[in-house]
Formats: structure tokens, sequence, C-alpha cells
């Protein structure tokens, strides 16, 4: 089985790290010059660490996707955009496993092998206990070279992605749910979904822009927990800013199908509640978190 993390938000860590098939509502900045530069020195650093620690890593930085047209207009928050693609993929949550080369799913491999990890292929060679080891060196690795890299002070023991996403999460945040214009819109967004009949618990910014991706991301989760006998069957309560950890579930495009028609109509709903707010949110969104992409190196 796979496990996977999915930022939220739309996202957060495919937000913050610019793979797969992020969900049509994130925000998803181009990195800059800069940054890409930082993730180089980033990846040729750990493959130093690791190798410090006994382990054969690779540099690697995943190939930025080619930007559209139509992908811009959805990430400025064009409903007509957002709405042919939600048409056919909802928030971009079971279409991973309906269409899985198109929108990235990483249990399937691409055609172009430019795309796949080679550190992926190193691990699969490990045993149960090298493999635990290799995480562990890994992610230790990670931490002291984005600290001494960067500047950063993050804490060993929590995985790098979490700690940046975390700090996405929380900058988005505290940002756009103290802008008046955007809590206004979120309030009747929110209003016009509960016309429809969807249950709102919360009607901040971020939480209107989220809620949706969330409920089939959470559906997904519970598939994937389901499925796996060394996993609690319930995830924990998710604490603020923090990127739920989402295990991918085995399932094949006839398996996903009921699962995206259902998201399908949930995402059409959102966006014809959302028309008004999605333009002015998700180039704030964008914003900050290119920001925060830049400043962590991802």
């Amino acid at each position: 089985m796979t496990r996977k993390t999915l930022p939220t938000a739309l996202l957060a860590l495919a937000v913050l790290c610019g793979c797969g098939g992020a969900a049509e509502t994130a925000a998803t900045p181009s990195p800059s010059a800069a940054a890409k530069s930082k993730k180089q020195q980033l990846e040729a650093a750990k493959a130093d660490c690791m190798k410090q620690k006994g382990f054969k890593y690779i540099p690697y930085v995943h190939p930025e996707p080619q930007g559209t047209e139509e992908g811009r207009r959805r990430a400025a928050g064009d409903y007509q955009a957002m709405r042919k693609y939600r048409e056919k993929y909802g928030f971009g949550v079971f279409a991973m496993y309906v269409y899985p080369k198109e929108m990235g799913n990483p249990q399937v491999k691409p055609d172009n092998p430019g795309e796949v990890d080679p550190n992926w292929k190193i691990q699969s060679s490990l045993s149960k206990a090298q493999n635990q080891a290799y995480r562990k060196a890994s992610e230790t690795c990670e931490i002291t070279t984005a600290n001494q890299l960067l500047g950063l002070n993050l804490k060993q023991g929590t995985s790098y992605f979490m700690q940046a996403a975390k700090a996405s999460n929380r900058a988005v945040r505290t940002t756009v749910n103290s802008d008046p214009k955007l809590v206004e819109l979120a309030a009747a967004m929110a209003t016009c979904l509960k016309g429809r009949g969807y249950a709102i618990a919360d009607a901040t910014p971020m939480a209107m822009a989220e809620r949706g991706g969330n409920e089939f991301r959470a559906q997904e989760d519970k598939l994937g927990r389901a499925q796996m006998d060394d996993v609690p069957d319930v995830a924990p309560p998710q604490k603020q800013d923090e990127a739920p950890m989402i295990y991918a579930p085995t399932l094949t495009p006839e398996e996903a199908r009921p699962y995206l028609a259902k998201e399908i109509k949930a995402a059409l709903d959102d966006v014809d509640c959302g028309k008004e707010f999605y333009p002015a949110y998700l180039p704030k969104e964008s914003e900050i978190r290119e920001r925060v992409n830049e400043q962590y190196g991802m």
C-alpha cells in the first residue's frame, strides 16, 4: 500500500512541493529562479548528509508542470475555467484514481522517466528495517540541511514538509481570515451552500476555500485506512494549520467513479456559490504561499 501526504488547501503539501495533481482550487505558485536554486542546493546537501549516514541518495528536483492559460485562469478564480475543470475532476481528489496518469497519481508510473524520483527505486530495494532507517535518516537530513542553508529553526522529529505546510497554512489563515472583504464574500458563499443543503461548520474564508476538498479527502483517507492493517481506522483530530496525513487507497478507475460523481456535484455547487469569492481569494492565497515556499526552499 502507498502512504501519501496531501496538503490541504488544496493540498497544502502539493501546493508546497509542486508535485502531483493538486486540487484545482489550490493556488499553486510557480517557483522563482531563487526558489529553484534553493531546491537544488538543498537536494545536494541532503545527498551529502545521507552519504555520511551510510545511505545512497540522488539529488532530485521534481520537474515543474507546464503552466497553461486555462490553469492560470483557474488560479485567478475565473468561474468558467473552474467550472470546466470541476465538471470532469471535481475537487481533484477521486479524479486521481479515475485519471491517474493525467492527475499525476504517485501510485502510477508516469510516461516520462524524468518525472520519477530515482530514490523511490532505492527505497523499494530495502528491507523493512532498512527502509525505516532510511526514512529516519532522510527526515533528519532534510531538517538539518534546511536549517543550515536557509537559516530556519525546524525541529527534528517532525517532517520538514509538514513543518513547511504548517507555516504556509498559518500564514494563509491569519491573513485571509482577517480580510473584511473576504470575510463578507465567504459568508455569502456559506449562505448559498446552506441553501443547497450543505452543512457549514466554519464560514471563515480559508475554511470555505478548503471545505469541499477536505470532505472528499477524508473519504479517501477512510478508504485507505480500511485497506491497511497497521494504521488506526479513524484519523486523529487535526490540529490547527497542520496538514493531515492521508492514507491513499488502492482503487481502480471503475471503483473510484461513483465517488468522483458525488464529488463533481459537490464541486459544481461549491464553485457556483463561490463565484464571487474565488476571484478575490485565490490570488491572495497564491501570493502568500509563494512567499512561504521561497522561505522554505520548496
